[in-house]
């Protein structure tokens, strides 16, 4: 096929045709088990009834009406995440990047407009990944991704990841904000330890700045929670969704408290799309499956399933030194000497019938549907084993 797109992205070497639950059919009918949820974006896996039929209803109603009006779904979406969160208030926009862009700039304009013009620094971790946009490229701490675009927005210092110490040298009257991952997604599903995101909102407090979490590729359900901040005994001042807010139709959202948001009078942030009456129609479908204590149930017990399968594949294979992550957001860490080939798994796996992930050079993820099932589970490691032996011969 001929490809009219721009060449930043490498394409797989298969045109996914249709899908349903966690299984894709290609062009040429061949049936894939899909490990990957679209990078934690498919939530309940493919074309799902029920979002498949609030999207078929919304679509006979009300497709875009701009923001400056409200809607029925958009209010109803957002009622729901504050009822079921710490927050108070929800802004709506369309992708993860565009959440993280909010909530810095949030945190910039509130540090401004309560401590004055020195409080505008911004603390992230190495190695965090936050989005693609300008700003939000640059708090990131991967320099592969933002070197090109120099110069980048001032004023970021980035610490090492689940270093105590280092978030203590760093934080200090001029911070405005500090932005964490719960768990490290992009570089490596990596999991913050309970005593450093305790320590970073007690820092936060002392130095009067905000706690943002980072939870476009964590939050709806991936951990087992809601939101993965819930397992950390801490409460954060914003948090950032996305992926499978929507469960697989385009948003992105902020979620703060009614100490905060005020900073975002009228006309100081916007969106063209965020909110859009289709989205938040599907997003409020998905949350309510989602959020549902059997789902949250079934997140765990699968995982734990799946996490016990990985390292037994591990042992018997010698690929995999470690499997970590939480619920169904899982990384497969090479052993030493297979260090930076992670790619070339998720080719082989690929041959084999079987999508799955990398992070990193070093790491295979998974972020399936929350919804897997026994049989699809069996079968996609039954692949994975496969192209394994493959691989390693």
């Amino acid at each position: 096929m001929q490809n009219y797109l721009t060449p930043n992205f490498s394409f797989a070497p298969m045109i996914p045709e249709r899908a349903l639950g966690s299984r894709v059919w290609d062009a040429e009918g061949r049936e894939y088990i899909d490990l990957s949820g679209g990078i934690a974006v498919n939530a309940l896996g493919h074309c799902h009834p029920d979002l498949v039929a609030a999207l078929a209803e919304q679509s006979q109603k009300l497709w875009h009406i701009s923001n400056i009006y409200t809607t029925k779904s958009a209010q109803e979406l957002a009622q729901k995440l504050v009822e079921h969160t710490f927050a108070d208030k929800v802004f709506f926009c369309n992708s993860g990047a565009e959440a993280n862009e909010a909530a810095l700039k949030l945190a910039r304009k509130y540090g401004r407009d309560h401590f004055g013009g020195h409080k505008t620094e911004i603390i992230s971790c190495l190695n965090s990944f936050h989005g693609r946009t300008l700003f939000t490229v640059s708090v990131g701490g991967q320099p592969k991704y933002s070197k090109d675009y120099a110069p980048l927005p001032q004023g970021i210092t980035h610490v090492p990841f689940n270093d105590i110490a280092a978030l203590e040298a760093a934080i200090n009257e001029n911070t405005c904000a500090v932005i964490i991952e719960p768990i490290q997604g992009e570089s490596g599903i990596l999991p913050a330890t309970q005593e450093y995101l305790q320590a970073a909102r007690r820092l936060c407090d002392e130095h009067g700045a905000l706690l943002i979490l980072d939870e476009v590729q964590t939050g709806m359900g991936h951990t087992g929670k809601l939101f993965a901040y819930e397992h950390y005994g801490i409460t954060p001042d914003i948090i950032s969704s996305a992926k499978a807010l929507g469960g697989g139709f385009p948003i992105g959202a902020i979620l703060t408290t009614d100490k905060i948001a005020p900073t975002f009078g009228p006309g100081t942030h916007g969106s063209t799309f965020g909110g859009n009456p289709m989205a938040c129609a599907v997003g409020s479908r998905a949350f309510d499956i989602i959020n549902a204590p059997e789902t949250l149930a079934h997140v765990e017990k699968q995982g734990q399933k799946f996490q016990t399968t990985l390292r037994g594949l591990g042992e018997k294979t010698g690929v995999f030194k470690e499997v970590r992550g939480m619920g169904l957001l899982i990384g497969c860490v090479l052993a030493d000497q297979y260090q930076g080939r992670a790619s070339e798994i998720t080719a082989a796996a690929l041959k084999h019938g079987l999508m799955v992930l990398v992070a990193g050079a070093d790491v295979v993820r998974f972020a399936p549907s929350l919804l897997l099932n026994d049989e699809d589970m069996a079968e996609g490691l039954k692949r994975l084993e496969a192209a394994l032996t493959e691989w390693l011969v």
